[in-house]
């Protein structure tokens, strides 16, 4: 006879990008992806927690990080390096910003790109997971 087994119940938390800065929004999400609030949590499994960020396009920066920050990418080719400042990567695609902050907190290994999966962002405040979230709408 086999054993079922019985998966959690995803747990849904709302993020709104306008409220708080960038850095303490994405350890707070970071956190949560990890599964450290949960009592039953092991570090190899991917927590049952799906976050979902709103507002992207008007994130919050604290200094001149928008025109100082560098976002670089090399394709190994001589020329090969391309970079881009935090205001021309909003410009062209703002979830971008949010999804690499959070991506360089968590652990480098094989369940990052699982843990991701379940970061919904949105650049603006309308999201189609309203009924899976409890709080009120924004």
């Amino acid at each position: 006879m086999k054993k079922e087994t019985i998966l959690p119940k995803a747990e849904w938390h709302l993020f709104d990008a306008k409220s708080t800065t960038l850095g303490r929004m994405s350890t707070e999400i970071a956190s949560l992806l990890l599964g450290k609030h949960l009592t039953g949590s092991a570090k190899h499994t991917v927590a049952p927690v799906r976050v979902v960020v709103i507002n992207a396009e008007s994130l919050v920066v604290t200094g001149k990080k928008k025109e100082q920050k560098m976002y670089r990418k090399y394709s190994g080719y001589p020329g090969g390096l391309r970079e881009r400042t935090m205001n021309e990567q909003m410009e062209r695609d703002c979830t971008f910003v949010i999804r690499q902050s959070v991506s360089g907190m968590l652990p480098k290994n094989n369940l990052r790109d699982d843990r991701l999966h379940n970061l919904y962002i949105y650049p603006g405040a309308e999201h189609p997971h309203m009924a899976q979230i409890n709080t009120p709408a924004l």
